[in-house]
């Protein structure tokens, strides 16, 4: 596996909490899965904001004594960051903050626009200057435009969206108020849940709520806002569903890849999800063989899935060093391909001279598994029977999954019969596209990457990189 995610947004509304930061990075810590790159927490002490922000993941950058700088407060947000559109550099580090004469406003998103490019020129050029590559910031200048004639900071958030096309879970705070937005596609996941004491708290996943002891209420519902207030707290969230009514199309990748297996997202279990996709894998494609194994830790659920319809004995292969970083997010290929030795170790009792079925979640490039096969064979694998829980990657995505170029897709320029050989395996079967809803459990969902089919439609632009590129190639 080697794509890239996007991010993940937390967010806490309720009693003054002295420690406030403290319960942000532990929600962030439940979601660091969903980004590696950088990491931020912006506090709002009675409307004046507190950060720390920086590159590097939650341990590196949250110490102690950076915790014990933020002061107290009874509203703070949090962001772990892969960057999707901008590099991955300090001007583009989550949550952004905007100091303006109508009130103080942070932000963090969890998504890609489509329509970021053209948001942007229009901004410039009426005259707003940018200090990111970030379409967050495009965003943050679209509601602080609108606050200027807006009677209150949900009017100004909701003009805002209007304008937004694509993919957007924002979780974002201004001096009295936590608002908590997705977008009418329901692309990204976004919840939120309450505590004993009051607090509520919003987050990608339902996992996070869990780690701060809130329980779950409900999932955020596609195109609504929630609106959460410091002055009425413990009062229930103000809901506005202006933009709810169209077609769910949450990302199906979220349940083979990205999410936690704990995680519950519109509904779905996660790990069932898995569990069902393994089970379609052994019906399709059955295969004599010793022991099932998973490629940890997103290949685990659709193993047992596997071996529980095969009735092939489950097996651990590989053993996973827990202080390596998920390798798909790291910045090139060369990276991931070292985090792949350090991560990963075969288990040479289980795999010596037997036949193996191995499940992983996803093939891209095909380096990733290429490596892990090798290092199976030369523990003395007699057979490796590959098993991937989702449909080939053939297409880019644009909603906030770094796969921006086909060219790079193994399955855009091999048939599977070829892409086995490459990687090394004795046969390889993916999961059926038409698997998707089984396994998912969803009625319609984003496909887009396995089928091409673009719920919101492209970017007129695809590049990304608009503002990185040197000037000997801005006419290419």
């Amino acid at each position: 596996m080697a794509v890239h995610e996007e991010c993940g947004v937390f967010g806490i509304a309720g009693p003054f909490h002295p420690s406030i930061a403290r319960d942000v990075c532990r929600g962030l810590y439940a979601l660091q899965h969903r980004g590696q790159e950088s990491c931020g927490i912006v506090v709002n002490d009675d409307g004046v904001f507190a950060s720390c922000r920086d590159l590097g993941l939650l341990a590196e950058v949250f110490t102690d004594g950076a915790l014990s700088s933020l002061s107290g407060g009874s509203m703070a947000i949090g962001h772990v960051r892969y960057a999707t559109t901008g590099s991955n550099v300090r001007e583009n580090i989550q949550p952004m903050t905007v100091r303006h004469q109508k009130g103080n406003l942070a932000l963090a998103h969890n998504g890609n626009l489509i329509n970021s490019l053209e948001l942007r020129d229009s901004l410039e050029l009426s005259g707003a200057i940018f200090h990111s590559t970030s379409d967050t910031e495009t965003i943050c200048c679209m509601i602080t435009r609108e606050r200027l004639t807006a009677s209150c900071i949900e009017e100004a958030v909701l003009r805002a969206l209007y304008a937004l096309k694509g993919a957007f879970s924002l979780v974002m705070m201004s001096s009295s108020k936590l608002i908590a937005v997705r977008d009418p596609h329901g692309f990204r996941p976004l919840c939120y849940g309450k505590r004993e004491d009051g607090t509520f708290v919003v987050a990608s996943e339902s996992c996070a709520l869990e780690a701060v002891g809130a329980a779950f209420v409900r999932d955020i519902a596609p195109g609504e806002m929630l609106v959460f207030s410091a002055d009425r707290p413990g009062s229930e969230p103000v809901s506005c569903r202006d933009l709810c009514g169209r077609t769910p199309f949450p990302c199906i990748f979220e349940y083979i890849y990205f999410a936690r297996p704990d995680s519950v997202i519109d509904g779905k279990s996660v790990h069932e999800a898995r569990i069902r996709a393994g089970r379609i894998l052994a019906r399709e494609y059955p295969v004599q063989a010793d022991v099932v194994a998973g490629v940890p830790d997103s290949g685990l659920s659709a193993a047992m899935g596997y071996a529980w319809e095969s009735g092939i004995p489950l097996g651990m292969a590989l053993v996973k060093n827990k202080y390596v970083g998920r390798s798909f997010i790291l910045p090139s290929q060369e990276k991931r391909t070292d985090a792949v030795r350090l991560k990963l170790s075969p288990i040479r009792s289980v795999v010596e001279g037997k036949s193996l079925v191995l499940i992983d979640d996803s093939i891209v490039r095909g380096t990733t598994i290429r490596r892990i096969i090798a290092m199976l064979r030369e523990a003395g694998a007699r057979q490796i029977h590959l098993r991937i829980s989702a449909p080939p990657f053939r297409h880019p995505c644009f909603y906030g999954v770094d796969i921006d170029s086909e060219k790079s897709l193994i399955a855009g320029r091999c048939r599977e019969e070829e892409i086995a050989e490459l990687v090394g395996a004795d046969s390889l079967g993916f999961l059926p596209i038409e698997g998707l809803g089984e396994m998912s459990g969803c009625s319609s969902f984003c496909s887009a990457c396995f089928d091409g089919n673009y719920p919101a439609g492209v970017p007129l632009d695809p590049r990304k990189d608009r503002f990185e590129r040197r000037l000997s190639e801005v006419s290419r």
